[in-house]
């Protein structure tokens, strides 16, 4: 039991040091991209990391008290640490046992919400706008995850994620998880906040959404949070629903995941820089179709397609 522990500890190391690590880098790739794009030089690769260390240096200017105010950042930041465990990362997730898809999906809002809290609490009527703006973003997205996901479970015949890996790496692609990864993908625009559904941010309106009055190592964690989450949710969408090639090895498969996800961020990245922003009305309106979507993916499912 003690071996168990010990190695179900090293592997949650594992994939929170990944999550922690690998999220500035890809960032840093993302910021080039779009930079070359721009027909810009842009910022190095390595960018992002200096970021977090100069702000991590910085005083941390509060403009309010309280204990939400106070220990949210960390406790955001943590959250995606433990979705990272329950996510599978190149294997199966360290902690697949303490939680089902059901669970995945509660914690992947858990960070949202919190980040929610942190504009409100922050006595900024910027922020509290930011903080409504990306309350309406996750009632129109988190239902397509959960309904494209509900497929998988469909089709495998279980909530586990581990299991709905393993059913697809075994039958090979369908209609119903192609449409259904589609439909995550047009999703994980909004969960990593680019254009043209940064809408919460909104550079030329509030300057920041709900994270305006942050600065500091508080800033540099709730940004941490959020790079690692676009990432984390990356590797849930290629471990899901484009799982090929599986060759069985560890450290084959995750630098094979690993360089899927590297795709799927470029592709979030070349979007990001060749849309505009939408309005809010705009990007619900867009999401509820992408919803009728992701209900045809679970549909398909159903008949067995």
């Amino acid at each position: 039991m003690t071996a168990w522990l010990i190695k179900i500890f090293l592997l949650c190391l594992l994939n929170a040091a990944a999550a922690l690590l690998l999220s500035p880098l890809f960032e840093g790739i993302m910021r080039k991209l779009r930079a070359a794009l721009h027909s810009r030089i842009g910022p190095p690769i390595t960018q992002p990391y200096w970021d977090l260390l100069k702000l991590l240096g910085k005083e941390d200017l509060g403009s309010t008290g309280g204990v939400v105010y106070a220990g949210m950042p960390a406790i955001t930041l943590g959250s995606v640490l433990l979705l990272a465990a329950l996510v599978p990362m190149g294997a199966a997730a360290p902690l697949a046992f303490a939680g089902d898809l059901i669970v995945v999906l509660y914690v992947a809002t858990m960070s949202s919400v919190l980040i929610m809290l942190v504009g409100f609490a922050s006595a900024s009527p910027y922020a509290s706008i930011g903080s409504s703006r990306e309350m309406m973003m996750l009632l129109s997205v988190e239902p397509i995850l959960a309904i494209a996901l509900s497929a998988g479970a469909f089709k495998a015949k279980t909530l586990a994620l581990g299991g709905i890996v393993n059913w697809q790496v075994q039958n090979g692609p369908s209609i119903s998880m192609a449409i259904g990864g589609v439909a995550f993908f047009l999703a994980l625009q909004a969960v990593a906040g680019k254009l043209p559904f940064d809408i919460a941010e909104a550079d030329q309106e509030i300057m920041g959404g709900s994270l305006v009055e942050q600065s500091g190592p508080r800033l540099a964690l709730l940004r941490w949070a959020m790079w690692a989450k676009q990432l984390v949710f990356a590797f849930l969408l290629v471990e899901v629903f484009f799982p090929w090639p599986h060759f069985g090895t560890y450290l084959v498969d995750l630098v094979a995941t690993t360089v899927k996800v590297l795709v799927v961020l470029v592709l979030v990245s070349v979007i990001d820089v060749v849309n505009p922003r939408l309005r809010i009305d705009q990007a619900m309106g867009y999401y509820m179709r992408v919803g009728v979507s992701s209900l045809a993916a679970l549909a398909f499912a159903m008949i067995g397609k």
